[in-house]
């Protein structure tokens, strides 16, 4: 059945990649919504903030002075969640209280000097900045830890305290606990077919195209099949690659290209700064044999039907199995469906 026809029933699709269900209820969309609305934040900011801990030139809360820096900036977190140098483990008291000491560090990654700008505003060229400085952090933390979790958290919904336009990287000596889910599905797919679990779909994907927003000859960017948040998106490379630091500078490029064009059609949805969730999977660094692994990105807006009315993970989610209304296919139709002009720039291009 095509997947356009699934519209008016509920059911479940399954995530290949984490081994979880999302039930879809696309009925529900008709409900009319009475809960809470979120407020949106101000738009307009200058490009220097002196009161930013981000901004060049700046004191951060321990002290420290940023460097008057243009482009991007990398810093170790002043509050970071890992720590080098953390004890042994001492005996396990019993199996029910487990426990595993974990060491590593937490950096700050600064876009840009401006502080008014997104990564959605910015320009390819300053785009493929950043790229070149998840590539040179990765690299370099890649020779101490096992697994390095590049992210951005974007917009005060998702828990972002500065908007000044930064990301971050973590790095530890454990698998956490989604890249171990990833780890392990992929490994049985490999064993299973003898290919890739994320090349194999990209490649129906493609195919289909209902799904795809946009691609190019290096990247495609997909609503899955199985996503969970109303307008969730995936990242894939069309081509085979592990780590995110071995991508050559024409990679980087295309890169930079395909990120501004869903980054745009997610502020453009609702004509406002668009949050979300979103990191890099790639292979873990140990052991280097990881023949399974596939590298990506995850995408998770919590948005839903404006730019102030969010998705909820809440009870029959968080006691059942995750939900959704807005099935992915319609989803994707509402963002292939929108301009790749900013909504900020549009009239100065209708002008040009």
């Amino acid at each position: 059945m095509d997947d356009l026809k699934h519209a008016e029933f509920p059911h479940r699709r399954f995530n290949p990649l984490n081994g979880e269900w999302v039930l879809v209820s696309p009925h529900r969309m008709k409900r009319p919504w009475q809960g809470a609305s979120e407020k949106i934040a101000p738009e307009e900011r200058p490009a220097y903030d002196p009161r930013c801990y981000l901004c060049p030139g700046n004191t951060r809360a321990n002290g420290e002075k940023n460097p008057d820096y243009t482009g991007t900036y990398a810093f170790e977190n002043d509050f970071r969640a890992l720590l080098d140098n953390v004890p042994p483990e001492q005996k396990l008291e019993s199996p029910l209280f487990e426990k595993q000491n974990v060491n590593g560090t937490c950096r700050v990654l600064c876009f840009s000097h401006r502080h008014d700008l997104t990564l959605a505003e910015m320009e390819p060229g300053e785009i493929q900045q950043v790229i070149a400085m998840w590539i040179n952090q990765s690299r370099e933390l890649a020779q101490k830890y096992k697994w390095i979790q590049i992210f951005e958290n974007k917009g005060e919904i998702m828990g972002c305290s500065n908007p000044h336009p930064h990301g971050q990287i973590w790095a530890s000596d454990a698998l956490p606990t989604e890249p171990a889910k990833e780890d392990l599905h992929q490994l049985k797919y490999f064993r299973k077919y003898d290919s890739l679990l994320l090349q194999d779909y990209v490649h129906l994907e493609m195919e289909k195209g209902q799904r795809v927003i946009a691609s190019n000859d290096d990247w495609a960017i997909v609503v899955p099949f199985w996503a969970v948040w109303p307008f969730e998106t995936l990242l894939l490379p069309r081509f085979f690659i592990q780590h995110i630091y071995d991508l050559n500078a024409a990679q980087e490029k295309s890169l930079a290209e395909i990120l501004k064009k869903i980054l745009v059609r997610y502020d453009n949805l609702f004509e406002s700064p668009f949050p979300y969730s979103m990191g890099w999977h790639g292979a873990p660094e140990q052991p280097k044999e990881q023949a399974h692994w596939q590298l990506h990105a995850h995408f998770y807006p919590p948005l839903l039907r404006s730019a102030t009315v969010k998705k909820f993970q809440v009870g029959y989610e968080m006691l059942s199995e995750a939900q959704r209304d807005l099935t992915p296919e319609l989803a994707a139709l509402k963002l292939k469906s929108l301009p790749e002009i900013h909504y900020k720039f549009k009239n100065d291009e209708d002008e040009v």
